[in-house]
């Protein structure tokens, strides 16, 4: 079975081990997920499998879309994402639950899209010490300091450290461990914080650091 699904984050609690230490959880709804596609070396050039989750009216997908997944016999899906495997024996319209792809103790990664920050300084958004509070230095406190030779190379090198966007960004949380696992409600308990907002869209999927 495949060891991945599509899920949307709840939120954040605690729950108290035997010890009577607390140990914060995150809440994420997992599933179900249907197959709508499986990619084939032969056809595609490589394996992988395509999860939908979240079921949605007709009207708010192209008809692109409904097109994709009226030749699974799937419902209207609002998300779509693939998942890389080696081998499966997934067939398009199966049905993956929670319960189906994980068990307490498993280590996972959870994928998502950190929250939006907006324009940010270059202390906030990449850590910057600041300038020296002495020697002259009325307002140059927060400055991010020289950006570039003034001859030569005169010019700013990409990717030099900047205030800009923050946020918004894919980001991966590692080997997060499982917790819980509730079939009935599809909820999914990982050790510690994951990216996003509430109702953010997550990914789920085998750890890669074994």
């Amino acid at each position: 079975m495949l060891k991945g699904l599509l899920g949307k984050k709840v939120g954040m609690t605690q729950i108290f081990d035997e010890n009577g230490r607390a140990i914060p959880v995150t809440v994420i709804e997992a599933g179900p997920c249907f197959v709508t596609q499986v990619r084939t070396p032969e056809v595609e050039g490589y394996s992988a499998v395509q999860l939908g989750f979240g079921e949605t009216k007709p009207k708010q997908l192209t008809g692109g879309q409904l097109g994709h997944l009226a030749i699974t016999k799937a419902a209207p899906l609002r998300y779509l994402r693939e998942f890389r495997v080696k081998t499966t024996d997934l067939k398009p319209g199966d049905k993956i639950t929670v319960a189906d792809a994980f068990q307490v103790g498993d280590k996972v990664d959870v994928i998502g899209v950190s929250k939006g920050k907006g324009f940010a300084g270059n202390m906030k958004r990449h850590h910057f010490g600041g300038g020296p509070m002495s020697h002259g230095q009325s307002d140059r406190q927060r400055s991010p300091g020289s950006i570039g030779a003034g001859t030569g190379t005169g010019k700013v090198w990409k990717g030099k450290r900047m205030a800009g966007h923050m946020g918004s960004e894919r980001v991966t949380a590692p080997n997060l461990r499982v917790v819980f696992v509730d079939a009935e409600r599809n909820l999914l308990g990982v050790r510690g914080a994951v990216p996003g907002g509430k109702n953010g869209l997550l990914m789920i999927k085998e750890t890669r650091k074994q």
